[in-house]
């Protein structure tokens, strides 16, 4: 679990640094403007990072569903190599996806208006700039991106729930770690899929809160996604409560 977790951590510091910096940057600037190499590097890398990520969960998922249903055969199956091959198809997966997102938007014609409507570059966004009829493509689009993120999904819902009718069979002392554990993987799926599934399978976009999501899937939610585990890791929970006692009494001597 904790070499699914630390690609996880990995990915999600990767996704903050696609879009995070410039986006700060550009607040600096009046006009503010990107190349299209530079737009089409990030439309690559984001769904690159993107896909891995949700390849990842869906890992993980099974992971827990393992170590909660299967427990004495957990050492078994996901061993280091296995875990090592989840994690390389991932990446694999990341980039093959990106890159039939990126052959989308090379294959367009532009001609008119220059100005992509969000903080940061997206496939969605860039394709509403082309000089051609682009429905084809966004249908393209939904079946690509929004069908896979759907999918992913409801299989993660599908397999959370199996996992939670196995754990409230069990007594109540050896269920709480479980479902601790299990909470946080439930909470950071729902951040992580839910803007998802409404930017790119979502057929009725909304401006303002396409924006937010945007935000909010690039930057807040690779924010968060530590911090949910961390806070629901019993062993880090104790340190941070020694510390504090520490800290308490180093200020009662003073």
């Amino acid at each position: 679990m904790y070499f699914l977790l630390a690609n996880l951590s990995f990915i999600d510091l990767c996704v903050s640094s696609v879009t995070a910096p410039k986006t700060i940057a550009d607040f600096f600037y009046k006009r503010k403007v990107i190349s299209v190499k530079g737009c089409f590097t990030q439309i690559f890398l984001l769904h690159f990072f993107g896909g891995s990520e949700m390849v990842t969960l869906v890992a993980m998922a099974f992971d827990r569903y393992i170590a909660i249903c299967k427990p004495l055969s957990y050492t078994t199956i996901m061993r280091g190599n296995v875990c090592v091959g989840i994690v390389a198809t991932a990446w694999a997966i990341g980039f093959l996806h990106s890159v039939s997102q990126l052959a989308f938007a090379i294959s367009l014609p532009f001609c008119g208006p220059n100005r992509v409507d969000s903080f940061y570059c997206d496939l969605p966004r860039v394709i509403k700039l082309a000089c051609a009829e682009t429905y084809r493509l966004d249908i393209m689009v939904i079946a690509n991106s929004g069908v896979l993120s759907v999918c992913s999904f409801v299989l993660l819902i599908i397999s959370y729930g199996i996992i939670l009718m196995t754990i409230q069979r069990r007594p109540s002392d050896r269920s709480s770690k479980a479902l601790s554990t299990l909470t946080a993987h439930i909470t950071v799926v729902l951040l992580f899929f839910g803007p998802c599934i409404f930017i790119y399978a979502w057929p009725f976009p909304i401006k303002s809160l396409d924006k937010f999501l945007a935000v909010f899937y690039s930057v807040v939610t690779p924010l968060l996604n530590p911090i949910i585990y961390t806070l629901r890791n019993t062993e880090m929970k104790t340190a941070m409560g020694r510390l504090r006692q520490w800290n308490l009494s180093f200020w009662v001597k003073s």
